[in-house]
Parts: C-alpha cells; sequence; structure tokens
C-alpha cells in the first residue's frame, strides 16, 4: 500500500458478487471504518456494505474523486472485473490496510492497479475512443 498516496479510491462489497458500493477517501482505513461501523448514513449502511475489496492510490483527492466518479459509470460487469483481477478471493482487505490482517501482498494477485486509466478487457487504444466514458 502506498505511504504517500494523497487520497484513494475504493470499492465495498455486502458479499462476493453483491451489493457493490465505490468511493474516495483521503485517508482510507478511517474511512472504510466508518462504513464498518455505520457511521456514515447511507447507502452503505442501508445495504449492509462493509467488504472493502479493491482500491487505488492517487496523488490528490481531485484524482481519486474523479476515479469514483468514472467507475460509478460503469457496467457492473466491469467492476466485477476489476475486483477479480486485483482480489480475485475477494478478501476482506480492511484488515490488511488496518494493519491487524497479513500483508496485502499474500491476499492479493497484484499490488498495481491492472486497469491504469481503462476499463477491464479494453486495450490502450480503445480506451483513447471517442465513445470511451475514460
Amino acid at each position: 500500500m502506498r505511504e504517500d498516496a494523497g487520497a484513494w479510491t475504493y470499492i465495498l462489497a455486502s458479499a462476493r458478487n453483491g451489493t457493490l458500493y465505490t468511493g474516495s477517501a483521503r485517508v482510507l482505513a478511517t474511512r472504510i471504518q466508518q462504513h464498518r461501523e455505520g457511521q456514515i448514513p447511507g447507502f452503505t449502511r442501508k445495504y449492509g456494505v462493509r467488504r472493502l475489496v479493491w482500491f487505488e492510490a492517487h496523488d490528490n483527492v481531485g484524482a481519486a474523486y474523479k476515479r469514483e466518479q468514472l467507475i460509478k459509470r460503469w457496467r457492473r460487469a466491469w467492476k466485477l472485473e476489476l475486483i477479480e483481477r486485483f482480489n480475485p478471493r475477494w478478501e476482506d482487505l480492511f484488515p490488511s490496510i488496518a494493519g491487524f490482517g497479513p500483508p496485502l501482498d499474500q491476499l492479493l494477485r497484484s499490488k498495481l492497479d491492472p486497469f491504469p486509466g481503462r476499463m477491464p478487457g479494453e486495450s490502450r487504444a480503445e480506451s483513447r475512443a471517442p465513445e470511451s466514458p475514460l
């Protein structure tokens, strides 16, 4: 996990292939803890979406928020593929980022975003296509 990240984009799930929530935060562990404890009124509390299944580091809040908004426009299948490639067992990553779980490299296939700036299954050339939501 990048210690120097200015902000994070993340996806929470209620269960494997369950309800998904995409968000962004300056301090990832604190924000996820708030979701887990039901401190944030709204969607995650109402639907029990508390399992951190994907996250990505950004240099600043603006970039994290932009990525959040992009992912929210994705089809569900793209979000599922993003999660599957990063965290194929849908492990809850919160204990690891909070410092009381196994190291992330033991849980994840890749510590890097497998789709930097692209949708799952999309080539670099396709990511620049005018019809692309990127």
